[in-house]
């Protein structure tokens, strides 16, 4: 077991406890000797975790100690950086800054094994920008600000077959689908959940109204309509 998954165990298995775990009991669920326990225990101490204890008493977590969730597994850590990777090349700017930012202050406390380990992750999605993917990542960012809030939307639609249509929507959710997105909402004129492709709204306007959470209509009900016969794509 690496060392850094070690450390991660030892805070996890003495977080929320009221009594004292013996260092035995580590060492034998880490499958590693007593000293090995000792000196972790130690490193982390040193570093700042708040461990109370001592050989051969057992270690506690202070009381009203306020760890934050700053220890990955190796592999864990390689999800994170591929996952901000995927959302900067193909969310919204919104998104992409701030999972940037949150992958930054994470690197920033990471043992120096661990930020190499993130920094040589081969999985890419590369991102090439230019005005007209510029353009839609502003789009995605104004239907997720949208959905947000609950802003009710008139489109100026176009479908598959190149039909144009005019639309109020409630917009409940998006989702990327390996290549292209997806608005999930209720469409007024169908009286029914729609998929609407972000990529065929040629005019997107707010109406100013704000729809509230209806049973039959909301997320809830939309996600078991997508599982139980799919919702229709406009």
């Amino acid at each position: 077991m690496r060392r850094a998954d070690r450390l991660f165990l030892i805070i996890h298995a003495l977080r929320g406890r009221r009594t004292a775990l013996p260092a035995r009991s580590l060492a034998e669920t880490l499958g590693v000797s007593l000293r090995t326990v000792y000196r972790d225990v130690a490193d982390l101490q040193l570093s700042g975790v708040p461990i109370e204890g001592e050989a051969g008493v057992g270690y506690v977590l202070r009381k009203g100690s306020d760890i934050p969730p700053l220890m990955f597994t190796a592999d864990e850590l390689e999800s994170l950086v591929v996952g901000t990777r995927f959302v900067r090349a193909f969310a919204g700017d919104r998104l992409a800054a701030g999972a940037q930012a949150a992958l930054l202050k994470i690197e920033a406390v990471l043992p120096p094994e661990l930020r190499e380990r993130a920094a040589r992750t081969r999985i890419y999605a590369p991102t090439w920008r230019d005005e007209q993917s510029n353009a839609f990542a502003a789009l995605i960012d104004r239907l997720h600000a949208a959905i947000g809030d609950s802003r009710v939307l008139r489109l100026d639609y176009c479908d598959e077959g190149g039909e144009s249509s005019k639309r109020e929507i409630e917009p409940l959710c998006l989702a990327f689908w390996g290549g292209k997105w997806t608005l999930g909402a209720w469409c007024r004129l169908r009286a029914d959940f729609r998929n609407f492709r972000p990529d065929r709204i040629g005019v997107l306007d707010e109406t100013g109204e704000v729809f509230a959470s209806v049973a039959g209509r909301d997320l809830d009900a939309y996600l078991q309509a997508v599982r139980g016969y799919g919702a229709g794509m406009e």
